[in-house]
């Protein structure tokens, strides 16, 4: 089939390489403009266009999908299907262009967990599964029918970070497959049922802040949902600590909010139900580290409580 990939990220990257190196065509790639990023804020392409031009590919960087240059050129292009991951919402003038439309990998078992954040999600309710859904797109926001679904477990140790990196290896796989399927009339669209539609809605800062009047195991679901980015944190006298990796355990008397140095190379801080031992962490300003190396640096015991928990 004559393609056209869409993507931002570099989750979506395995499944251009995937289509690159496949019997498909891929005609040209689009992703956004040039962003500044960094200190120097200077002008860099996305993951999905560095990898374009290292494949030489022609690059399309619409400001605006509606734009009418910018569908002439897809138009001219000619392309049997759009192939998206991980990019901006279609509208109709656009996916309408190819006779088979748009296809998306979305990283969820649809239709739980439609939205931004899937990844996030389905680690911070607790899930113990979840995988990658390949659907027709439609005007509302991972709604169409699907085409393709495989799933993976979620391990009791994994982050978003790890789940991520599965997942954008996954997603090339069912893409790959689900082209095959469609060239060859062996899928077609399964409608979704709505009733069972759960929201993933766009990560934002101030979830990752720790409750620690929350049961235990509920931390540890945030901190792994939040490793690496944004990164769980807490607050000590108005300074920002990230926690990216802990344990928990279950005790009987406890006092929220309140920090125990156990050993030279250990602290905890107490929960809902238990206590929580840091293992790996960040203060404000300084490197990822592991919990012995920050207390070298800090003086726990100077610490009574962290901040905003009475």
């Amino acid at each position: 089939m004559k393609t056209i990939f869409m993507g931002t990220p570099d989750f979506a990257v395995p499944s251009l390489d995937k289509l690159v190196h496949s019997r498909h065509q891929v005609s040209a790639v689009v992703t956004i403009p040039d962003k500044p990023r960094g200190r120097g804020r200077k002008h860099l392409p996305s993951p999905v266009k560095k990898r374009a031009m290292e494949l030489n590919l022609p690059i399309l960087q619409p400001v605006r999908l509606k734009d009418p240059v910018f569908l002439q050129a897809i138009r001219e292009i000619q392309p049997d299907i759009l192939v998206v991951v991980a990019f901006r919402i279609l509208p109709r003038k656009l996916y309408a262009i190819p006779p088979y439309g748009a296809v998306n990998a979305h990283a969820s078992l649809l239709p739980k967990f439609r939205g931004a954040a899937p990844i996030h999600r389905a680690i911070l309710q607790g899930e113990t599964e979840t995988g990658i859904t390949t659907f027709q797109i439609e005007d509302k926001v991972d709604t169409g029918g699907v085409l393709l679904q495989k799933r993976i477990p979620i391990h009791p140790d994994d982050t978003t970070g790890s789940l991520y990196d599965r997942l954008k290896i996954l997603a090339a796989e069912c893409l790959l497959e689900t082209l095959d399927g469609l060239e060859s009339h062996r899928l077609r669209p399964i409608p979704q049922d709505h009733t069972h539609a759960t929201p993933a809605p766009k990560i934002h800062p101030e979830e990752a802040v720790l409750d620690f009047t929350q049961p235990g195991q509920v931390l540890i679901r945030t901190i792994r949902a939040f490793a690496p980015v944004p990164g769980a944190r807490f607050f000590l006298k108005g300074t920002l600590i990230k926690i990216f990796k802990a344990r928990f355990e279950p005790v009987s008397d406890t006092h929220p909010g309140t920090l125990v140095k156990i050993s030279k190379n250990t602290f905890a801080i107490h929960c809902g139900d238990g206590l929580l031992y840091p293992e790996e962490i960040q203060p404000e300003g300084k490197r990822a580290m592991n919990v012995a190396d920050f207390l070298n640096g800090w003086d726990i015991t100077s610490y009574r409580r962290v901040d905003g928990v009475d």
